[in-house]
């Protein structure tokens, strides 16, 4: 398997590239708590959908599942960067687009394997 194969990892990796080019504008005091743990999760999501890229279709929909309920930790997690004015509206309202994006991906996804 290619990862080109798997759409859903291209639309993490765009997740990942806006998300970390935020860094320096993020107040130093937000950069080392909630923004890191957001960015740490984005890669835990990516680690999961490439590990759920290669299992067997039972591991399959665990690890999606799990991956939903990250997916959800992210949106919570920027929409309280947005809040405490970490992040601007038009920088909160970019990620939420491409993590909605993500989600219907990795829902039809669950669908399919279920």
């Amino acid at each position: 398997m290619n990862d080109n194969d798997v759409p859903i990892l291209r639309k993490i990796h765009e997740l990942y590239k806006t998300f970390h080019e935020y860094r320096n504008l993020v107040p130093k005091q937000d950069r080392f708590s909630v923004y890191e743990r957001t960015e740490n999760i984005i890669i835990d999501i990516l680690e999961l959908v490439l590990e759920a890229s290669y299992v067997s279709k039972d591991r399959k929909i665990i690890l999606l599942e799990k991956t939903s309920v990250k997916l959800n930790i992210i949106r919570f997690f920027i929409r309280l960067m947005k809040e405490s004015k970490s992040l601007d509206l038009k920088k909160y309202t970019l990620l939420q687009g491409i993590i909605d994006e993500i989600g219907r991906m990795l829902g039809g996804w669950i669908k399919s394997q279920k």
